[in-house]
């Protein structure tokens, strides 16, 4: 047995059973050992960025770390961008990196660079293997770091000698000890409950989202103390649709959340930072809190946000109250594709059991909203800001749960930055429609752009423009096995995603505003 070998039997009795790849030479040892073993499910993604969206999506819905192979330093650049979605989201994602053979290393080979300090920038622990002997036990403290509370983004290094070489092990090396949630303080729970009312919010974030109980909850302690609960920061993940409590978002314009902000005095935060904005902006202020708000952290992110929430209800006398009834959004009629009657198609067409993935950024603005009612869903949203992850997401989600039909609300430029998503879509045959919303330009930084105060000719705005020529997504799913059609009408966009969401494999739906 090698190295590489003796890596992969030790990570897949730890319960890894799932692999998101795109490989190099470096690497050629771990794809000869996936062969070999037939322990895991490997899945190639076309580009490093696809692969660790993806990963990010699975790891989301399977609630367990998600691993990825990747190709020395550059491959691990590539895949930056949404490892750093991952790392704000906290999400568990363990990296295998390959390296030159260390012998090789003095030589300056063209792909040669600093692997440990690529990965140090997306990374929250990092090593580099140096045995065939210790690998498995690196391995299993590389998932250890991954798999604590919170969750992090892990990268071990191991260079391509030690893959092939072999030594090591036979049994595969156990599990280390993950990272437990650090106990709540008292007194913070005390001055906590102290100072709710109607002046004050609850901004809750991570797994308090996830938990169902935990909304419910929430609903009773702002039923009994009048005071608001916001949803805060990045949504990894959020339980949602009839049957669950509501949490409004802070809105994402600046004036906006400023507005909405501005009467609170007290606000309790639930593994969530003080609300900031995006970007700085003239005479704006970067915390979005007023200046005189008591900030009170309940629990940070290394705690335990739904044990807090119930500690909290239980220390202001919370008592259960029923949730009032939603009901499910009606289908829209035929007419102009403004954005209130896609949010309404949208969200009337939602499956039992969907999992909505949220890339839409400046269309379909009111879905959430108007899909309180609709059947229990799993929302998953860009967390990092770092575009270009909507559509790995939903693969990956939809690999961690074939049985549920995934939708991802697409933003058009955003989707260009990973389209090749949709060709593993295909390969793994995963029940996911895309929806894009082809508005022909990057609307969000037309927004952006006047917010600075900018006063733009033709030749900036020409930069934000999607057009000279158009792009065709129905034709560019096609070239990669996925079938699509383009709708202008609401309700064709209804019936739509009714019927293709209801069949096996994937679909595009390209939506002309």
């Amino acid at each position: 047995m090698n190295g590489a070998e003796n890596l992969l039997r030790s990570l897949h009795g730890a319960g890894v059973d799932v692999c998101f790849a795109n490989p190099g030479t470096s690497e050629m040892q771990f794809v000869d050992a996936l062969d070999r073993t037939r322990l895991m499910h490997c899945i190639l993604g076309l580009f490093e960025g696809v692969v660790t969206g993806a990963a990010d999506g699975y790891a989301r819905m399977a609630r367990k770390p998600a691993v990825t192979l990747l190709h020395l330093a550059p491959g691990l650049a590539n895949a930056g961008a949404n490892l750093h979605n991952a790392r704000k989201a906290r999400t568990p994602i363990l990296n295998l990196v390959g390296d030159h053979a260390r012998r090789h290393l003095r030589y300056e080979a063209p792909l040669t660079a600093d692997v440990p300090g690529t990965a140090a920038v997306f990374s929250d622990w990092v090593r580099t293997v140096r045995s065939t002997e210790t690998i498995a036990g690196d391995a299993m403290d590389a998932l250890a770091a991954a798999w604590g509370h919170p969750g992090q983004i892990s990268t071990l290094i191991i260079p391509a000698d030690i893959g092939w070489d072999e030594g090591g092990n036979m049994e595969p090396a156990e599990r280390a000890t993950a990272t437990q949630p650090r106990a709540l303080d008292a007194e913070m729970l005390r001055r906590a409950a102290a100072s709710l009312g109607p002046d004050a919010v609850i901004l809750c974030g991570g797994g308090v989202l996830e938990s169902p109980e935990a909304l419910k909850r929430l609903s009773d302690i702002g039923a009994a103390t009048g005071a608001e609960v916001m949803a805060s920061g990045p949504l990894r993940r959020a339980e949602r649709g009839a049957g669950h409590f509501e949490l409004h978002r802070i809105p994402y314009p600046i004036d906006d959340a400023l507005k909405v902000l501005s009467r609170f005095r007290r606000a309790v935060l639930i593994e969530a930072l003080p609300p900031v904005a995006f970007f700085a902006y003239p005479d704006r202020p970067s915390l979005l809190l007023p200046g005189d708000c008591d900030v009170l952290p309940l629990a940070d992110f290394d705690q335990d946000g739904p044990a807090a929430v119930a500690a909290l209800a239980e220390e202001i006398g919370a008592k259960p109250r029923p949730l009032p009834a939603t009901a499910p959004c009606e289908p829209p009629a035929s007419g102009p594709m403004d954005d209130a009657a896609l949010s309404t198609a949208i969200a009337a067409a939602l499956p039992e059991g969907a999992i909505v993935v949220d890339e839409s950024l400046t269309s379909a603005n009111s879905v959430a909203a108007r899909s309180t009612g609709a059947p229990p869903m799993s929302w998953l949203a860009i967390t990092g800001g770092a575009i270009g992850i909507g559509i790995p997401l939903a693969t990956g989600a939809a690999v961690a749960c074939r049985d549920r039909p995934v939708i991802s609300l697409q933003a058009d430029g955003s989707a260009m930055y990973t389209l090749q998503a949709l060709w593993t879509q295909a390969r793994e045959e995963l029940n996911v429609t895309t929806i894009i919303f082809a508005n022909h330009g990057y609307q969000i930084l037309k927004h952006e752009l006047f917010k600075v105060g900018a006063n733009p000719g033709p030749e900036a705005l020409n930069m934000l423009e999607l057009n000279r020529p158009e792009l065709n997504f129905v034709e560019l799913a096609r070239g990669m096995g996925v079938p699509g059609r383009r709708v202008s009408d609401p309700r064709d966009l209804y019936e739509t995603i009714r019927n293709v969401s209801a069949e096996p494999g994937p679909f595009l739906i390209e939506v002309m505003l």
